[in-house]
């Protein structure tokens, strides 16, 4: 009979000693592998989610940017309202009132189409006046008239000039109720009136000779 011995029987058990190892050893890596994957999904989960969150609030910050230009283009649209509402700026009266202290000053200083006026008169005047005709009549003919001619365009400045000063300080009296006139424009219409009275007053005096009349030729 064959008997086993204690090397045989050692050796086998040391490979069944082995086997058993490998099948804990197995056994454990595979606990570790379904320990592993909850926790894997669990990560998962939470990348997803922060995803879904950092979209969400990247929706929320271009709703957030959006309202606001909405609400500037509404409050943009609010003042053009309002500043149409409240009338004009006073541009065109400023205008107004310079043009009447210039027309004033035209009154005063004489123009171009004064002279032009003045000399057409004295040609005519020329024209008209016979050589025979007393010195007097001469004098008239040809100076008195051109005077007269210069004193007249000067007095018509000065009208022009009264007129739209006194219509630039009146406005704001038809206009919106409560919005005061800029000072400037104020000052700068009175003072086209100013000349505007002057340069009328002269040109009366100078027409009707009472101002520098024709010199006598007795």
């Amino acid at each position: 009979m064959g008997t086993k011995t204690a090397d045989e029987t050692g050796a086998e058990t040391g490979t069944e000693a082995t086997t058993d190892e490998e099948k804990v050893s197995v056994t454990k890596e595979a606990d570790d592998v379904t320990e592993s994957k909850p926790e894997a999904d669990a990560g998962a989960e939470q990348e997803a989610a922060a995803a879904g969150t950092e979209a969400a609030d990247g929706t929320d910050a271009d709703l957030e940017a959006e309202d606001l230009e909405d609400d500037a283009d509404l409050a943009g649209e609010l003042d053009e309202d309002e500043a149409e509402a409240e009338g004009p700026s006073g541009v065109g009266l400023g205008a107004a009132a310079v043009v009447s202290v210039v027309l004033g000053l035209v009154s005063l200083t004489g123009g171009w189409i004064g002279s032009v006026a003045a000399a057409r008169e004295t040609l005519v005047g020329q024209l008209q006046t016979s050589s025979t005709a007393s010195v007097a009549t001469q004098v008239k003919e040809v100076y008195g008239d051109a005077w007269q001619t210069t004193a007249l365009w000067a007095g018509a400045f000065a009208l022009v000039a009264l007129i739209t000063g006194v219509v630039v300080i009146a406005r704001p009296a038809f206009g919106a109720p409560g919005k005061p006139q800029a000072p400037w424009i104020k000052s700068v219409a009175w003072a086209g009136v100013a000349l505007g009275v002057i340069g009328l007053l002269l040109a009366v005096l100078k027409y009707s000779d009472a101002l520098l009349g024709l010199p006598s030729t007795s």
